[in-house]
């Protein structure tokens, strides 16, 4: 009888105890591996791919939907004229070095990325803050200098995430923030390695360690996914291998919506460029469909002004450059520029590389020669998008609700207009939602009327990803990999 009982309970204990314990570990792909790891002093979406909720959390959060969420703000107040936010911060954070995060941390951070020397690359998402005050340790006063509709939403960017002043000068090398993992290292032109926050204030995650590779080769990214090598590539630089892995049940093809608005940029300054009938004649020049063919594979939605698809108050203003090389030529001839050569900078995402061959070819047909130079992402930062070095170039802005982007006299293309501004300056001062539509409307005519860049195509999220996985973000509010939700299903 003892027998027995002792042979009951290790059968017992065998069905209890599964074969294989859960995996805590992940290799996440990327194309492109960031050029630091501080959001708040640069541009590049690889950055935010990295840091976004991993590392780094702000005063306020996008959920996977776009939805802003409480984030190291537990709640707010706001007064009635809309000029004065009161957030109660969440009390036991502390930053990944020990530090305590309290209220001074958030002024330090407002007041850093608004200051006249700011290198943050979103300044103007703190342009109507007047005053940061902290009320108690856990207790800000942000007072606006008008009332901001946007202003929880500008919160919720990666460019706005709270840093602690001990560790802010090392961030772009070894970032400490306040988020559910902590840095391990970063091997420079192979990968960064994340591991869980065992003292994170919310909830833990399922992932104990996380490792992204950055695989800049669609045909290596490819090959890592079929090796697994890789467990997830987010945004799968292959589009035309996806029917692969969807006939495979080792994967899974996970297709979104992002807020990239891919464009073909013009720089202002230049002296042909700021001829509109110019502007107007390459917008002409251009079949959007083929570059989705062609370069994507499919993937996209064409756009005809820079604005999301999926957001309710967008406008369909392809119409406005709809292809005609015909069109295209004549508006060249009255323009006095039938021979026209421009220098064409691509960075090395696919949709710009390839889309750049195409669009070249397209130009050529109606009469304007270009000069392709494939560049670096660092060498693209800083030549084009810091120094306004270039003619033309093709970058999809994957910032949520950046329109405003054409209100920046500074801005890389420097496009200058007194009307767009004053757009802008209303919708930052209203917060009805009928009259902010039409705002919105209004500024996406103004920019499609002025043809300020050639608006090519909404980028579609296309991801790849052991089938196993579930958590990953289906659609991209912000350029994220935000893995605090991410686990391993077997």
């Amino acid at each position: 009888m003892l027998g027995r009982l002792k042979i009951g309970l290790a059968v017992l204990a065998m069905v209890a105890t599964p074969a294989l314990a859960q995996r805590t570990d992940i290799s996440v792909g990327m194309v492109l591996e960031p050029p630091n790891l501080d959001p708040t002093s640069g541009a590049a979406a690889a950055i935010r791919e990295v840091t976004y909720s991993n590392i780094y959390e702000g005063l306020t959060r996008f959920g996977p939907d776009g939805s802003v969420n409480p984030g190291l703000a537990e709640s707010w107040d706001i007064s009635e004229d809309g000029t004065v936010y009161t957030f109660h911060l969440r009390d036991g954070v502390e930053f990944h070095d020990g530090t305590a995060f309290t209220a001074d941390d958030v002024v330090f951070t407002l007041d850093r990325a608004r200051d006249e020397d700011s290198t943050n690359a979103q300044k103007q998402l703190f342009a109507a803050i007047d005053s940061v005050r902290a009320v108690d340790e856990h207790t800000v006063e942000v007072t606006l200098s008008q009332p901001q509709g946007a202003f929880l939403f500008n919160m919720a960017w990666g460019d706005a995430v709270i840093m602690s002043p001990e560790s802010v000068e090392d961030n772009a090398t070894n970032p400490v923030g306040t988020g559910a993992f902590r840095f391990v290292r970063w091997v420079q032109g192979d990968r960064v390695e994340l591991e869980r926050n065992p003292d994170y204030w919310g909830e833990a995650p399922a992932l104990e360690r996380a490792t992204f590779r950055f695989i800049s080769d669609p045909s290596a990214a490819f090959a890592a996914m079929m090796a697994g090598d890789v467990d997830a590539f987010p945004n799968f630089p292959a589009p035309e291998t996806l029917e692969q892995f969807e006939a495979d049940p080792r994967f899974e093809v996970i297709v979104g919506s992002t807020e990239g608005e891919t464009i073909l940029s013009m720089n202002h300054e230049n002296e042909a460029l700021s001829d509109i009938r110019v502007r107007q004649a390459i917008s002409h020049a251009i079949n959007r469909q083929d570059i989705i063919d062609g370069a994507m594979f499919g993937y996209g939605t064409p756009i005809g002004t820079h604005f999301a698809p999926h957001n309710p108050d967008y406008l369909d203003l392809t119409d406005n450059s709809a292809y005609d090389p015909e069109a295209a030529r004549e508006l060249l001839a009255e323009a006095g520029h039938e021979d026209l050569t421009l220098r064409l900078m691509l960075p090395p995402p696919t949709y710009a590389r390839r889309g750049g061959e195409i669009i070249a070819a397209q130009l050529r047909d109606v009469g304007i020669e270009t000069e392709i130079t494939n560049m670096e992402w660092a060498q693209w930062l800083e030549q084009v998008f810091s120094g306004a070095d270039f003619d033309l170039t093709i970058v999809s802005h994957t910032e949520p609700m950046d329109i405003g982007i054409y209100a920046r006299p500074d801005y890389y293309f420097q496009y200058d207009s007194a009307e767009m501004q004053e757009i802008m300056e209303e919708l930052d001062m209203t917060s009805d939602p009928e009259a902010r539509t039409e705002l919105l409307h209004e500024a996406q005519r103004h920019i499609a009327d002025d043809s300020v860049v050639a608006f090519l195509f909404q980028l579609a999220k296309t991801g790849v990803a052991n089938a196993d996985i579930e958590g990953l973000w289906e659609n991209a509010p912000v350029p994220a990999n935000d893995l605090t939700g991410v686990r391993w299903t077997e």
